[in-house]
Formats: C-alpha cells, structure tokens, sequence
C-alpha cells in the first residue's frame, strides 16, 4: 500500500474543503500550499487584467512559498489540489513542484472550477516536476460523498 499526502493550495476555501474530504476518505496526509504573500480578494480578481493573479498566469510568474516543509520524500502518490484558473493551474502549483524531488512520484491532479475542466493544466505542470508522472485525476466540483472520493483515491 502507498503512503499517500493531499497538497492542495486554495483561494476561496473550496479547494481546501475538498481537500480535507479526499485526506479524510483515502487516510492521506494533508499539507497546505500557501504564497509568502498571501492573495487579497483583489488579487484574485480573474476580469481584472492588473491583478496580482492575472499577471502571474499571463507572464509565468511563480509566487514565492509560505514554507517548503512537505516531505515529499516520505509519500509515494501525491495528490495537488487547485482552482483552475484560466484552464490551468495557478503558479504556485509550479512554485511547489519546482520545491521538491519529486522524482520517481506519481502526482495525481485534483481541480474544483466554476466550470471548465483541465484545459492545460496536466501540460502546464510537467517540466516543473521532471521525473515524475503526472496524472489528470478529476474536477472535485461534483464528487461529494466519502465513498466517491475513497474510490478516486483507490484508483491510485
């Protein structure tokens, strides 16, 4: 049986609580991504072309972390949660892979989104985590029992 760990980063909460039901049901352990600079609700404005959120999707710019203390080393599936913005994961997603070794790890992506599925979020992540396979795991928005989200895990 694999060691599992739920990283996750989220703007609103959402993320988050779906986050915590999938560590719940599959047993995992849960580890929070957070900027160094925390989003403003401002900041997270997606019509608002200034934006801090807006600027890092249109020019790759990679949000400095809170913290790189998630032993990777320690699990062998890694599930990372986001909110798709734009079709592709927000930055610091790349931020966190580019943290770790992740070598020889399978992540398996996990998403909620106000309605777009990964667009290019699975080809947007790879070359930040070289030696690693990425899976496209599933939108989060619609799984909402225990049991479903246990046999996503178990998938993995």
């Amino acid at each position: 049986m694999s060691k599992k760990l739920v990283a996750f980063f989220s703007a609103s909460g959402t993320t988050a609580a779906k986050a915590q039901a999938l560590a719940t049901a599959s047993g995992a352990d849960i580890y929070e991504i957070k900027p160094e600079t925390p989003y403003t609700k401002a900041d997270l404005s997606w019509v608002n072309p200034l934006s801090r959120s807006s600027k890092e999707m249109r020019k790759g710019i990679k949000p400095e972390l809170a913290d790189k203390n998630a032993n990777i080393k320690d699990y062998d599936v890694i599930f990372v949660g986001f909110p798709i913005w734009w079709y592709v994961a927000p930055t610091i997603i790349n931020s966190f892979l580019e943290a770790y070794d992740f070598s020889g790890k399978k992540i398996v992506l996990f998403a909620t989104s106000g309605g777009s599925g990964f667009g290019k979020a699975v080809e947007s992540l790879k070359s930040s985590a070289a030696g690693a396979e990425i899976v496209e795991g599933k939108i989060l928005n619609g799984i909402t029992t225990e049991e479903e989200l246990k046999n996503f895990a178990d998938e993995y």
